[in-house]
């Protein structure tokens, strides 16, 4: 027990460290080539966070692990938007672009109605499933969604200051690399280890996923945005999190769902009516308060529905 304890301590240790050398090295790298860090946010930095989920979900497909496959992407997907996003909020306000208010969050919105319907089958109810088909489809959608992206990358115009140090190519690089292996690795660490204390305690396999292994896996998105925040930069914090989530939807368990089939359990609709009127929330917010901006109370609300779900989920025992 005494060494599973250090060894998860040492997973949140290397991963700290790997999203300070992430929020550096892709900062950088926006500024060397005139990309917007937004862009770098939603690319780079999500696809980066996100390897664990993607990880786990491979390994739960191939294994036939149904639960683990929708609870980590639903579970990690909420705790982005309310936990991750409240705690970057609280640090300091989050102003958010244009483009994210318009484009990004309602894709974020549609991609989770998508994966709602296909899931549900309303054609066929006594079949709820993600087919082959649906992961196809979804992967497709990813790709336009990657084309939107970089097509933003022709038209962004930024205005980062050219007065920081200018890095080399290759120590950019190396601090991509090292930030993204010491997340993956840091991640790995501490979803393996806390998942044999969580089987300890004897909870079921859909409150594990939707917790211990939903969280552990969202931990490189909570480390990189907290970071992001205190350095004051809200285009990475944000459109980690809103790509994080599209990545998660569209091509993980779109991927998921090609290598096998994932059977639905609808025990999950209230995860999916939260995800939705979270991304909703976030949202209307941009119009309360100051326009364009996660104001800190914005975020404390965020942040409290969280804490009141996850209270909810062990009271219930699911």
């Amino acid at each position: 027990m005494l060494q599973t304890v250090l060894l998860l301590t040492f997973g949140f240790a290397i991963l700290i460290k790997g999203a300070d050398w992430l929020v550096d090295g892709s900062s950088a790298l926006a500024r060397k080539y005139h990309v917007s860090s937004l862009v770098i946010g939603l690319t780079i930095v999500a696809f980066g966070t996100s390897a664990p989920e993607l990880v786990v979900n491979i390994f739960a497909s191939f294994q036939n692990h149904q639960d683990i496959v929708f609870g980590n992407i639903i579970g990690s997907n909420i705790f982005n938007l309310f936990a991750i996003l409240g705690i970057a909020g609280m640090i300091t306000p989050l102003v958010v672009q244009s483009s994210t208010v318009w484009k990004e969050i309602p894709i974020s919105f549609l991609a989770t109605i998508i994966l709602f319907v296909m899931a549900m089958d309303f054609l066929l109810p006594h079949h709820s499933m993600l087919s082959r088909i649906d992961g196809a489809i979804m992967l497709l959608l990813f790709g336009l969604f990657l084309y939107y992206v970089f097509t933003q990358i022709k038209n962004s115009n930024t205005a980062e200051s050219e007065k920081h140090k200018q890095v080399s190519t290759l120590r950019i690089w190396l601090q991509i690399i090292l930030g993204l292996t010491g997340l993956i690795a840091g991640g790995r660490l501490i979803v393996n280890n806390a998942v044999k204390i969580a089987t300890l305690l004897s909870i079921s396999e859909k409150l594990i996923s939707l917790t211990v292994v939903s969280i552990g896996t969202s931990l490189p998105e909570l480390a990189t945005s907290v970071v992001a925040a205190i350095k004051r930069n809200s285009d990475i914090a944000v459109g980690n999190i809103i790509g994080s989530n599209i990545f998660n939807i569209l091509f993980i368990l779109g991927l998921s769902s090609v290598i096998r089939p994932v059977a639905y359990n609808g025990a999950y609709n209230p995860e999916f009516y939260l995800l939705t009127a979270g991304t909703l929330m976030l949202f209307i917010a941009m119009f309360t308060g100051k326009k364009k901006r996660l104001d800190r109370w914005e975020a404390g609300i965020l942040l409290a529905a969280y804490i009141a779900y996850f209270i909810y989920l062990f009271k219930s025992g699911q």
